[in-house]
């Protein structure tokens, strides 16, 4: 099993471009197996507004200062781009990390935003339908020609090729929600659910519902990679506890329940609490 981190892009801390790279290069260093970005351009809590850095841009640099750790994106709206950009972004950043990329993506949730930038808020299932549709075609080598409700193609392919050969990039899915998750056993290679800290009845309901999801598209739960968001401190009422025995004892629980990847939320996400994530990875290796 997998084991990566969410990087603080913003919020609830100053953060900056440097402090981002810097705690990326350790938790590499450390071992951790993925760096993961997300993707919000500014977060409204009652009167409290605060932002951060765009993701996309924050991913390609760590793509070129990073060497070894996959890179991933939890998860990128589709409503914010049109999704031939979004796949042509994808292949570009898969060449820079020469083939450490994980696309992730989702419908976006949060009105807020949407309205300050100007986006439509309607419809996300249905236009993200469309969206992931085009960006799997064209990321696995199809020319697209697309004619839908909200988005249109004529004859696009992704060029240049990468310069190491075709590398599958993997697409994951955010989803919950019972025509997110068929569209995400269409179309997906991995299935993402967030957050928690040790397995419960929630997440048993959902994984019922991912199952059916598949079994409604024909398609083999185990050819699809399940994920799991997991919080370590804070203050939520789902975390494990800010120690390293608990972070290995919790690995171990989602391990043997088939998980595939963890990714975890250090609150805070400093210096001390990527310290404290590596330890308890290596404590659960051994």
């Amino acid at each position: 099993m997998d084991v990566g981190m969410i990087l603080a892009m913003g919020e609830d801390q100053p953060v900056t471009y440097r402090s981002i790279r810097d705690l990326a290069r350790a938790g590499e260093d450390g071992g951790l197996a993925s760096l993961w970005v997300y993707d919000h351009l500014l977060s409204v809590e009652g009167d409290r507004v605060s932002g951060q850095w765009e993701a996309w841009s924050v991913l390609s640099a760590l793509a070129a200062t990073t060497s070894t750790a996959q890179l991933g994106i939890l998860v990128s709206c589709n409503s914010f781009r049109h999704p031939a950009l979004h796949a042509k972004m994808a292949h570009t950043v898969q060449e820079i990390s020469a083939g450490r990329l994980i696309l992730g993506l989702g419908a976006g949730w949060h009105e807020p935003e949407y309205r300050a930038f100007g986006f439509p808020f309607d419809r996300r299932v249905a236009r993200f339908a469309e969206g992931i549709e085009v960006i799997a075609r064209l990321l696995r080598g199809e020319r697209v020609t697309f004619d839908g409700r909200f988005y249109q193609l004529a004859d696009a392919e992704l060029l240049p090729p990468l310069s190491d050969g075709p590398i599958p990039l993997p697409i994951l899915v955010g989803a919950r929600g019972d025509r997110m998750l068929r569209l995400t056993a269409r179309w997906a290679d991995a299935w993402n659910t967030a957050w928690y800290g040790l397995p419960n009845e929630r997440f048993d309901r959902v994984h019922e519902r991912w199952l059916a999801a598949c079994a409604a598209q024909g398609r083999d739960p185990a050819t699809v990679a399940v994920t799991v968001g997991m919080i370590i401190g804070g203050q939520m009422p789902e975390r494990v506890v800010a120690e390293p025995a608990a972070v290995a004892d919790a690995l171990a629980v989602w391990r043997d329940r088939g998980v595939a990847h963890v990714i975890c939320w250090v609150d805070p996400t400093d210096r001390a609490g990527v310290a404290l994530l590596i330890a308890g990875v290596r404590a659960f290796r051994t």
